[in-house]
């Protein structure tokens, strides 16, 4: 696709990472990386999922351990041939326009764990400041007292959970959809377009 389709304003990155996780406490000196990016792109005006992105990511502070396996179905192994974080963190920059685009997630971890593993390793954060909760407008949307997990959020909406929860490509394809709900009810935050995002400061 074309410079036009890549730079639309209609356009939102749906995204959703795992992570590096223990049942219980982590080894000692481990610490939660991200291991997998999942990213879909919406077109808000057309109403459908237009793309659909797996990033594998190398952990070097931490590895996978049984529980994260059997949880995302990842391995070690699997994220071995994944890229540094940075290079991760660049190509979402670069090919995928996040310091531009908008952007959502289920909750705040996603944003919080990059922003947090960004300081920590020195690494530019690759996304713009127009993040969206989407659990918000969706709670919302719905008239729910409490903001709902992904797969509840499904069975509210009366959608599919397509794919294997804990995916990050799939669980992005699924937040999508839920966006896409959440639009089609008009209660979908829009970004004024005579304000563009501003980068996130470079860190040190």
């Amino acid at each position: 696709m074309g410079t036009e389709w890549q730079q639309d304003p209609a356009l939102l990155n749906v995204i959703d990472i795992e992570a590096t996780c223990w049942d219980g406490q982590p080894p000692p000196r481990a610490v939660g990386e991200i291991i997998e990016i999942g990213l879909t792109v919406v077109d808000l005006r057309a109403a459908e999922r237009v793309a659909r992105h797996r990033i594998l990511v190398r952990p070097v502070r931490s590895t996978v351990s049984a529980f994260c396996t059997e949880l995302t179905g990842l391995t070690q192994a699997e994220v071995d041939t994944g890229l540094p974080f940075a290079d991760a963190c660049r190509l979402l920059a670069s090919e995928h326009r996040a310091g531009q685009r908008a952007w959502a997630s289920w909750g705040d971890y996603d944003r919080n764990q990059f922003t947090r593993q960004c300081r920590d390793t020195g690494t530019s954060y690759p996304f713009g400041r127009r993040h969206t909760n989407a659990k918000i407008p969706f709670t919302a949307a719905h008239g729910l007292r409490k903001r709902p997990g992904m797969a509840q959020a499904l069975q509210v909406a009366g959608l599919p959970l397509e794919g294997r929860h804990h995916s990050g490509a799939d669980d992005a394809w699924n937040i999508a959809a839920l966006i896409l709900d959440v639009s089609a009810r008009g209660a979908w935050p829009t970004a004024d377009p005579a304000r563009p995002a501003l980068p996130w400061p470079a860190a040190p």
